[in-house]
């Protein structure tokens, strides 16, 4: 039984040329998914840019997929921020199986509320922390931001992007790393998936939090990583906010990636069946932060620092 996201494997990703990706030839199994109801009428039609797709339905933005529960709405975020871009992010029909990177289904179907329409390289890497990295990076990637892309290898080396499209990429030479010359290394989004994938191949939950600043529940955001670093370790990503306009108690979406490297998929609250798949900030209290797959220590919950 899988317990933990892996830490990084150095060597496989030594030989990379392509990451052309495979699982869009791959057909989903798809159940219908009846406490998902859509109002046509009340559809967000705020339709963003996500790279790795040429089109979706807007009837799938999460936002329109996943309805928040009774004297509650979404708090107000910035129009083109991370959180408004999160919140709009394309979901697969249905309730989708989650696939392996391989293919395969997941041995665990019954941890998700719905999967992310996001595709996995066809290696075992793009696992926890990865999947949060990589939604990260392609928000900024979108916008031109090649500056704010940026993580550290588990020596504690930053590897830039905006370095690597200067046509440098980086090497491990035993404890160091070293820029050689790359003629492919540009801004490209073929090429910024190749610089990921050597980010995934060389960084974890262990290196990405040291990067991450602590917070207190009460401002938590979407973007927010609820982490524990090391081996075993886990990480998975908050994607949306709401609030009780009675309580004001806050409510939010999570989700993740897992081991072996699987697609990103919104998880089920598995302590409130009623709430599900939002969590409360109140309910946790000072207490663990239970998900399907891993329980959290209460200070688990940090940010980007930028």
């Amino acid at each position: 039984m899988l317990n933990a996201c892996s830490q990084p494997t150095h060597d496989t990703v030594a030989n990379i040329t392509d990451v052309t990706v495979v699982l869009d030839s791959i057909t989903d199994s798809t159940v219908p998914l009846p406490n998902e109801e859509l109002e046509q009428t009340n559809w967000d039609s705020t339709k963003l840019t996500y790279s790795w797709l040429q089109d979706f339905e807007i009837e799938n933005t999460l936002v329109n997929r996943i309805a928040v529960p009774n004297e509650c709405q979404r708090i107000e975020v910035d129009r083109g921020s991370y959180q408004d871009w999160l919140r709009h992010l394309p979901l697969k029909s249905g309730r989708s199986s989650v696939l392996l990177y391989n293919g395969e289904l997941k041995w665990n179907q019954d941890v998700h509320q719905a999967v992310i329409d996001m595709d996995v390289d066809p290696r075992d890497l793009q696992q926890c922390a990865d999947a949060v990295m990589r939604m990260k990076a392609e928000y900024h990637y979108q916008k031109k931001e090649f500056d704010q892309i940026h993580f550290n290898y588990t020596s504690g080396d930053n590897v830039p992007f905006s370095k690597w499209i200067q046509g440098k990429k980086p090497v491990v030479s035993g404890r160091d790393v070293v820029w050689n010359s790359c003629s492919s290394c540009d801004g490209s989004y073929h090429s910024f998936r190749k610089y990921l994938l050597k980010i995934f191949n060389y960084a974890g939950t262990a290196s990405m939090e040291r990067e991450l600043i602590p917070k207190d529940w009460k401002d938590i955001k979407a973007g927010d990583v609820i982490i524990k670093g090391g081996s075993p370790g886990h990480a998975v990503m908050v994607l949306d906010v709401a609030v009780n306009q009675d309580t004001g108690d806050k409510l939010f979406l999570i989700s993740q990636s897992y081991m072996p490297a699987q697609q990103s998929h919104i998880l089920k609250n598995p302590q409130n069946s009623a709430l599900s798949p939002w969590y409360s900030v109140q309910e946790i209290g000072s207490g663990n932060v239970v998900t399907p797959e891993w329980t959290f220590d209460n200070n688990s919950l940090m940010e980007f620092g930028y």
